[in-house]
């Protein structure tokens, strides 16, 4: 059965929610006090199932918002997920204030569908009502609402005159609203949290996009908490699973509910992050005042509500009826993905006066200069998916993007993000995308920082890594003026590209120009070779270092030597005065002590370590003090945490 979701828009008394209850029978104001003063101060909720024209059912969630000035605010949460909108107007007082915000907030929400209803029809004559109508539809005309192509329906709650009418345009009207994408990321702005008897900590809201299901793991955003799903409602009845487009209610485990409130979202764990910044393209209202670089807003986003700052990129003012790039710094964190719509609202007095969309929810940190930023908002908004992959990773620079961090910077799935990888035409090394020319231009600088090392240090063989890289980066800073570091991943991919290319040696640690390596002479290679292959072969039970020596065919003082390239090249690590061990025996210790805590086990002592080692006590002592150097291990009393 398709869902769509219907709001209401309109002024305080207008008659919402009676047209509410009498289309559907469900009273939408649940508070005590809306009761009480008659008038609704919070969403409510009503559903309705219609058939299609077609023949097709359609359940029909409906979100009834409070028209009264004082609480837009509230109006705002309910609004943002709405698929078609009835713009109530009373037919005895016509177009009024909340009618004109709400109207333009719907616009600038980029609301395609909708029905206006001229409500208490009963109250006045005909020839009145007509005049009503013709108000009302110059007031629409060039809109979405335009009655060229959006009806106007005149009803009466009271007494029932044009509901039935009603019914038939809201189904026709809703079989015209395409399904939201069940298969996308999973995303619930949270608008209702409260506590049920027998059940615990239940939140609702309107599934904007993706598929929940009961016992699925989510990520409470911004506050990174883990919940888990225990039951799912839709529509106000048990449910397996939640769908896009549906009015959803969660029963949540491991969180209360106090650690939940209105304008949090929920979302798959580990694929969204919040954000603090978001570049957008702001739209200003042709009857608000002009916007000045750096003035405070209110941002409203799905269910959420936070101060922004708002920094434009083009001029230092935004003129009614305009629209250009701008920043706009929250704050509080949110989780905002592209395309996210957001009304802006001013600070004092409180106002809507703009709205847009987000494009880019992880901005650079750099101080953007105007024509890159125009043309990065450009491909943003009117590219392909490989146009804007290939932008985001070019704008990335000597870092880099992670292909982990793709579906949250496109809002895509992860395997969209790697079919979309795989079609581009970028550079990928360890799982991270950088942009052609840039990788090239790193292998220069990579280069460059060898040679300098070698002209300043003729007589020493080579340059570790770890300075190779701090190198590189000093000078990507000077020439690049690059304020991001080059990533370890980046740098990686940079120094075998070049060492296949034979321009660089890589020898263990050490870094060098073609040449500039110490030659050993054959019987000091085979000594190198005999030594190395005792201590690889002999796990954590090496043994001394004098026998190793002793079954070389070189003098004491060059094997000593020998073994000081290779502790140099870190192909050798010395832990103790008298042990001596093969990187590679360390190096599978360190998984191995790793791989306890996946398991479960969080402490070793010595005991476990010599169990699980094979090891004495002569080997386990100085073993356990190296994983603690290394900060694989804490040593408290006499046990390790494993880090």
């Amino acid at each position: 059965m398709k869902s769509v979701i219907i709001g209401t828009a309109g002024h305080i008394d207008h008659g919402k929610t009676a047209l509410v209850k009498a289309l559907t029978g469900i009273d939408a104001d649940r508070l005590e006090e809306e009761k009480r003063r008659g008038i609704t101060i919070d969403i409510g909720f009503a559903h309705l199932e219609l058939a299609a024209p077609g023949g097709e059912r359609l359940r029909l969630g409906f979100v009834d918002v409070p028209g009264h000035e004082r609480f837009v605010r509230n109006m705002l949460a309910g609004v943002g997920g709405i698929d078609v909108v009835l713009l109530v107007i009373a037919a005895d007082e016509g177009i009024k204030p909340q009618t004109r915000e709400h109207f333009d907030i719907c616009r600038l929400l980029g609301i395609r569908r909708g029905i206006t209803v001229l409500t208490k029809s009963d109250a006045v004559d005909a020839d009145t009502l007509d005049v009503v109508q013709l108000e009302v539809e110059e007031f629409l005309r060039r809109s979405f609402l335009d009655a060229a192509h959006s009806p106007v329906i005149g009803v009466s709650s009271l007494t029932g005159a044009g509901l039935d009418d009603l019914r038939q345009v809201l189904a026709k009207v809703a079989s015209e609203v395409p399904a939201k994408d069940s298969s996308a990321l999973a995303r619930l702005p949270i608008d209702r949290v409260f506590t049920m008897k027998g059940f615990g900590t239940v939140v609702t809201g309107t599934l904007v996009a993706g598929t929940i299901r009961k016992e699925d793991e989510l990520e409470v955003f911004p506050s990174g908490k883990r919940v888990r799903v225990r039951g799912v409602q839709v529509h106000g009845e048990a449910a397996d699973q939640a769908v896009a487009g549906q009015r959803t209610a969660l029963n949540l485990a491991g969180v209360t509910v106090e650690e939940l409130a209105r304008g949090m979202t929920l979302a798959p764990p580990d694929t969204f992050r919040p954000t603090k910044r978001i570049d957008t393209r702001l739209s200003l209202l042709t009857t608000a005042r002009p916007l000045k670089h750096g003035s405070r807003v209110h941002l409203h986003a799905y269910t959420m509500e936070t101060v922004a700052e708002v920094r434009l990129f083009d001029s230092k003012e935004l003129r009614p009826g305009d629209e250009q790039w701008a920043q706009l710094r929250l704050r509080e964190p949110a989780l905002l993905l592209p395309h996210d719509r957001f009304i802006v609202r001013q600070f004092s007095p409180l106002l809507t006066i703009g709205g847009g969309f987000v494009l880019d929810p992880f901005p650079s940190l750099r101080k953007p200069v105007q024509r890159d930023v125009a043309a990065f908002l450009t491909t943003l908004t009117n590219g392909s998916p490989e146009d804007v992959l290939s932008a985001r990773v070019k704008r990335r620079g000597v870092s880099g993007l992670p292909i982990r961090d793709i579906p949250a910077e496109m809002n895509i799935r992860p395997e969209q993000a790697q079919r979309l990888v795989a079609q581009a035409s970028l550079r990928e090394w360890d799982h991270v995308l950088i942009d052609g020319r840039v990788f090239s231009y790193v292998s220069k600088i990579v280069y460059e920082a060898v040679k300098q090392f070698h002209d300043a240090n003729p007589l020493v063989p080579g340059i570790s890594r770890q300075e190779l890289h701090d190198r590189s980066n000093l000078i990507s800073k000077e020439k690049m003026r690059e304020r991001v570091p080059i990533s370890p991943e980046v740098f990686q991919g940079a120094l075998n590209h070049l060492a296949q290319d034979k321009s660089l040696e890589i020898a263990g640690d050490l870094v060098r120009l073609p040449g500039r390596g110490v030659v050993l002479k054959d019987e000091e290679a085979e000594s190198k070779k005999i030594i190395e292959q005792a201590l690889s072969t002999s796990g954590l039970q090496v043994p001394a270092l004098n026998q190793v020596l002793a079954g070389v065919q070189v003098d004491k003082a060059r094997a000593q030597k020998i073994v000081t390239l290779l502790l140099r090249d870190k192909v050798l690590v010395k832990i103790s005065e008298d042990l001596v061990f093969h990187q590679s025996a360390l190096t599978n210790l360190r998984a191995q002590v790793t791989a306890l805590k996946v398991k479960g086990t969080a402490r070793i002592d010595v005991g476990k370590f010599k169990e699980m080692t094979g090891v004495s006590r002569k080997y386990a002592i100085p073993l356990l003090e190296y994983l603690d150097r290394e900060r694989v291990t804490r040593r408290v009393g006499d046990e390790r945490i494993i880090l």
